[in-house]
């Protein structure tokens, strides 16, 4: 028996369709087993990648790891392995930039066997689908005019916080909001940071503390929270009998009203350098991102696939509510992060800077968003010049 093991993260999300879809592998390839640990979301975005790659031979990755992994030269450059012509399906089929995200310095580290970004969600028991915003003025509007016990909710601990803030940033500034020399432009930070401290008083209690996860929970198995206007969409809970609630997907609120800025994440399956079954490893994650298993098999077992064309597979939405179908239009107009060795370090140091100043004006400080946007670029010159 060949063993290969696998890290993935821990939410169904994460470990149910790698689990299902090892189990058909095996089924095809008597002989091989793949074992899949799980490490917590917040590893999932901050764990160092060459630690992981010398334990295990598949590895669940966020895309702005890539620079730094291609630089460590932990990562099979997938493209020296795969056709050309599943390659060029891929891209085909990318959902918004998913695809492009993992391809860095001429190679391709992973297959985006998982596609997400920052969506909205309601509670359509709640809220009526017509008033479900579609600008940033009708989500304060929409916050104001709530009856007493129902509040807008927005999870906004310190790394979905700077998400949201990078979104709101490539909203309102466009793609090229941020300069990877100096970091963030002033007028287009502090214009995102003027949008989350006006909203910020008409917010559910649990915002600053709560990740999407959370968020979802409870606005799944309480009447609470009518809506959230930006987390990272998770079709599991679109599904019948995985909470109390049903909870509703749609397109993100914009400046002008076009759902655009939203911060790409998703899943990207990779394969270690120092696996001594990199052939094995790679075949598998061909068969994991591939349409056909992906629009069945992964979509099936509570997986939000990669492969465009699950996206937009009649029964796979029918089993989503709507999931896929109703926040397409945001994946397609998303914003795929800097990808370069500082922006991880500074996507969590800057979650931290901003969380302590949107605590610090809950509790009644005047704060100025000039001042939290030089010190988040004083951070990013800091640890870029570490690197450099």
């Amino acid at each position: 028996m060949t063993t290969l093991k696998g890290m993935t993260w821990n939410h169904v999300r994460g470990f149910a369709p790698l689990e299902a879809t090892a189990a058909e592998f095996r089924e095809r390839h008597p002989g091989i087993d793949i074992r899949w640990d799980r490490r917590s979301l917040k590893d999932f975005g901050d764990y160092p990648v060459h630690l992981l790659a010398r334990e295990y031979d598949i590895i669940m990755i966020d895309h702005p790891h890539v620079g730094i992994c291609s630089e460590q030269h932990v990562l099979v450059p997938l493209d020296r392995h795969i056709p050309e012509a599943y390659l060029r399906d891929q891209e085909a089929n990318s959902v918004g930039p998913s695809h492009q995200s993992y391809h860095w310095a001429g190679h391709q580290w992973a297959l985006a066997a998982d596609a997400a970004a920052q969506v909205a969600a309601y509670r359509a028991d709640l809220l009526h689908e017509r008033d479900v915003p579609r600008s940033w003025n009708e989500v304060s509007e929409l916050a104001q005019s709530l009856p007493p016990g129902r509040k807008v909710g927005w999870p906004l601990c310190p790394t979905d916080a700077m998400c949201s803030f990078l979104t709101l940033c490539a909203g309102i500034g466009g793609p090229s909001f941020f300069d990877e020399a100096e970091g963030v432009r002033p007028h287009v930070g502090e214009a995102a940071v003027r949008q989350l401290l006006k909203l910020l008083p008409l917010l559910h209690e649990a915002s600053l503390e709560s990740n999407p996860i959370q968020m979802y929970d409870r606005m799944a198995s309480q009447d609470d929270i009518v809506y959230v206007p930006l987390a990272f969409g998770y079709s599991n809970y679109a599904r019948a009998g995985f909470a109390d609630w049903l909870l509703r997907f749609a397109d993100i609120p914009g400046v002008d009203g076009e759902p655009r800025g939203s911060l790409l994440g998703g899943v990207g399956i990779a394969v270690s350098a120092f696996s001594a079954h990199i052939s094995l490893a790679v075949e598998f994650a061909m068969f994991a991102a591939s349409g056909e298993v992906q629009r069945t098999l992964y979509a099936g077992c509570g997986g939000q696939p990669g492969h465009a064309s699950a996206w937009r597979d009649d029964d796979v939405n029918r089993k989503c509510n709507g999931f896929f179908a109703d926040t397409m239009r945001t994946l397609e107009l998303s914003y795929m992060r800097p990808r370069n060795r500082a922006f991880p370090a500074f996507q969590e140091q800057g979650g931290i800077l901003l969380h302590e100043a949107l605590r610090a004006s809950l509790g009644g400080e005047t704060i100025r968003p000039d001042d939290v946007i030089d010190r988040m670029n004083a951070s990013y010159r800091s640890i870029a010049g570490a690197f450099s």
